[in-house]
């Protein structure tokens, strides 16, 4: 760590997928320059933002200095609000001129991830592009960085006129730079100050893990391209037996073999590895601990007292079975596992196919992962099937259907920014929404497995869309097929669709899967239940760090249960890696 803070440029900026450390590893390194003698900035951009508490600091969106550490101050700003001041602005000089029906579409087309991460970069802008506040301090350290298609799509001249009020695709889910002219000057700052190997390095955060080191090998291959070449990768939670626990050696053999597998593209990076503190990260005691290296202590108990409180918090939930009958009982209907990436989404699909399959259903088990390795679960058995979406080749049908009904239309610099848009991370759900639509009305008469689910967000634009065309086209014969136009029906039946929220028992998964359950109930939508995998609460292990894990897990177990969820489900942690439907009931074998 301190040969990594030694290198630190005036900019430095975090990314990862959620859960893997970045607030940790961002306030750590602050804090370090700060304890140096630099004068740091540290801006978080995260909606469930949990700065305050780290830091031990009440924060607001303007820089406040942090307790007990001079020279670093902190602040949060909340893209989401400005997520929704930026969607007035575009949206309300059309209030009262265009139909109810056209400015619910806007509003549903400005509600998409991509628009509060734009927003959010608005509002941070001026601190990596305006030299006035620039100059105040020593350091700027952002923990979320802009992605690729942020960077791309404020480098195009039609980003910065009114494309959005003459798109006509439907499919868009940005066009939300249009009308931000006034800031073209601050951003090109911002993004020559990015690209700017002496001013900025970008950090990638990634856990010890196989599916978290691809993350981060796409994260850095993407913003290569956009120019942030200078890149340093941090390994987070790196774990170490120091007994011979089985669980702990087995944790141990899994972050070794992943670490032995780093893809080509992290393997040439400059990297730093920071071992597993159980217990999160929280508080200046902790900050500077990691910062120095230290290795995380041991407390005394730490394993009679999960097992005493584990008893209490497993009270009012269900095992696998329970859920599984409850599933079964209406004898066919869709079931959707939704989650952000890493938490086991896959998993628990797999999981609940082949047990239904098992028992004599009639399944089909419909995936987005185009990798074979899934062949596994069939194991001969008669009644399931797998079905592949890939979605590179709906992508490409869905792109080429809009370009070519816009080709000829729009202006070279607008087909650019239509082009640039159709590449957003939301469109691959727009585009699979039709080959997710048929597959889900077989679930008429036998149960269908979707792994990867639409968003509320992503329903509610299609189901605006549909509104718009309807009212505003008065087009009788719209080109929908029967599938989709019930997709949305079929969906908010709690009888036909059970709709399992996969998270685990960790701050940032929790918080997310928190916010897609509200995404799901802005389209009417309730989650039947939630499945919190890979609980090291449930292993029986008798090593300390791992118990004092498990005791940290209790915390997000008790929100989830106490207030999220009627149905709440949980499932170990186990040291197998799933390559066989034997593996996959190893999650279900541990009873309460």
């Amino acid at each position: 760590m301190e040969k990594l803070i030694n290198k630190i440029p005036k900019f430095l900026f975090f990314t990862g997928k959620g859960g893997v450390g970045k607030t940790s590893m961002s306030c750590t390194i602050s804090v370090s320059l700060a304890l140096k003698g630099k004068k740091v900035l540290l801006i978080s951009t995260d909606p469930a933002s949990n700065l305050d508490e780290v830091l031990d600091t009440s924060l607001n969106s303007s820089a406040t200095k942090v307790k007990s550490i001079e020279n670093l101050y902190a602040m949060n700003i909340n893209p989401v609000i400005a997520a929704k001041e930026y969607k007035e602005k575009i949206v309300g000089p059309y209030r009262g001129i265009l139909p109810k029906e056209a400015i619910q579409q806007m509003e549903e087309q400005l509600s998409g991830a991509c628009t509060v991460e734009i927003a959010g970069f608005n509002e941070f802008s001026k601190y990596v592009g305006d030299e006035s506040i620039i100059n105040e301090y020593d350091h700027i350290v952002l923990d979320t960085a802009p992605t690729g298609h942020t960077l791309r799509l404020l480098e195009l001249p039609s980003a910065w006129n009114d494309f959005i009020e003459h798109n006509s695709s439907g499919s868009s889910c940005l066009g939300p730079v249009s009308g931000l002219s006034d800031y073209k000057e601050l951003y090109d700052s911002v993004v020559e100050n990015l690209k700017d190997e002496s001013k900025t390095l970008l950090i990638l955060v990634s856990r010890a893990e196989k599916l978290s080191f691809l993350e981060a090998s796409k994260a850095s291959d993407e913003l290569k391209k956009q120019g942030l070449r200078n890149q340093h990768l941090i390994i987070n939670g790196v774990f170490t037996s120091n007994d011979n626990d089985e669980v702990a050696k087995a944790f141990e053999k899994k972050s070794k073999e992943a670490l032995d597998l780093l893809p080509k593209n992290l393997e040439n990076l400059e990297k730093t590895k920071v071992g597993f503190y159980p217990n999160g990260v929280v508080g200046m005691q902790s900050l500077k601990a990691i910062g120095q290296n230290e290795v995380a202590k041991e407390f005394e108990n730490s394993c009679e007292e999960l097992n005493e409180q584990l008893k209490t918090t497993i009270d009012n939930t269900l095992n696998f079975d329970e859920l599984l009958e409850n599933i079964e009982a209406d004898k066919k209907g869709l079931i959707m596992t939704m989650g952000k990436g890493g938490v086991g989404k896959t998993t628990m699909a797999c999981l609940i196919a082949s047990q239904l399959a098992k028992k004599g259903h009639k399944v089909t088990l419909s995936t987005t992962d185009p990798a074979a390795h899934l062949d596994y679960i069939k194991q001969n058995n008669k009644n399931l099937e797998i079905k592949r979406i890939d979605p590179k080749v709906e992508i490409k049908r869905h792109v080429d259907n809009v370009i070519a009904k816009n080709e000829g239309v729009l202006s070279d610099d607008d087909m650019a920014l239509l082009k640039e848009e159709l590449s957003s991370p939301c469109i691959e759900e727009i585009a699979v929404f039709e080959a997710f639509a048929n597959t889900v009305a077989q679930a008429q008469d036998r149960f269908i497995v979707l792994d990867t689910a639409p968003t509320g967000h992503t329903l509610l634009l299609l189901d605006a869309s549909k509104a718009y065309h309807q009212e505003v086209l008065k087009n009788t014969k719209d080109d929908m097929s029967e599938a989709l136009k019930n997709l949305l029906p079929r969906i908010k039946d709690e009888k036909f669709t059970k709709i399992l929220l996969t998270s685990l028992a960790e701050a940032t998964p929790t918080h997310e899967a928190q916010d897609l359950q509200e995404d799901l109930q802005r389209a009417g939508i309730k989650p039947y239940s939630w499945l919190v995998n890979r609980c090291f609460s449930l292993t029986n292990s008798l090593n300390n760090l791992i118990c004092q894990k498990g005791l940290n897990e209790l915390t997000y177990i008790n929100k989830i249960k106490n207030e999220l969820s009627n149905r709440t489900v949980l499932l170990p942690w186990i040291k197998e890696e799933i390559n066989s439907t034997d593996e996959l009931e190893n999650l279900i074998k541990i009873k309460k």
